[in-house]
C-alpha cells in the first residue's frame, strides 16, 4: 500500500496504529519488529491527513493571543513590551498588520516568525515537506 485511498482504510490503519502503540515504546523501539510497521503506517496517516485535513497556518492575531496566554500577560502589558498603545494591540488582535518596526520587535521579543508576522504562507512558496514547526 503506497497511500490511503478512502476513509475505511484510514480508520482501519488508525486502529492498527493504536494497537501498535500498546506494543512499541521508546524503551523497545529498536528491538521490536512492530516498530517498522508503526513507522510505515504513521507515515501513511500523516500523508493522508496533510492532504485531506491540513492544519491552517495561524494568523498573527492567533499567535499574539497564544503568546499573551503563554507569558501570562494582558493587552496592556503586551503594549508595553512592543512599545505601542493599547488601542494598537486591539488592532493587531483584530487582524491589522503591524508596521515594520513593530514587526521587528514582535520577532525579537515574542519569538514570532517573520512568516507569521508578514502573513506569508511558506507552503505556497515551497513544497509541503519543507514546512516545519519553526516556520509557524
Amino acid at each position: 500500500m503506497s497511500r490511503i485511498t478512502n476513509e475505511r482504510e484510514y480508520y482501519a490503519i488508525a486502529r492498527r496504529i493504536d494497537e501498535l502503540l500498546d506494543i512499541v515504546a521508546d524503551e523497545n523501539y529498536d528491538t521490536v519488529p512492530e516498530a517498522i510497521e508503526l513507522d510505515f503506517l504513521s507515515e501513511l496517516v500523516e500523508e493522508h491527513e496533510n492532504k485531506h485535513d491540513p492544519i491552517a497556518i495561524p494568523t498573527l492575531a492567533e499567535v499574539l493571543k497564544l503568546r499573551m496566554y503563554e507569558m501570562g500577560i494582558n493587552q496592556g502589558q503586551l503594549a508595553t513590551i512592543l512599545g505601542v498603545s493599547h488601542s494598537r494591540i486591539s488592532e493587531y488582535l483584530s487582524g491589522k498588520e503591524p508596521a515594520l518596526q513593530v514587526a521587528k520587535v514582535m520577532y525579537e521579543k515574542l519569538n514570532i516568525s517573520a512568516n507569521t508576522i508578514l502573513g506569508v504562507n511558506p507552503v505556497s512558496n515551497y513544497s509541503e515537506k519543507y514546512v516545519t514547526a519553526e516556520t509557524v
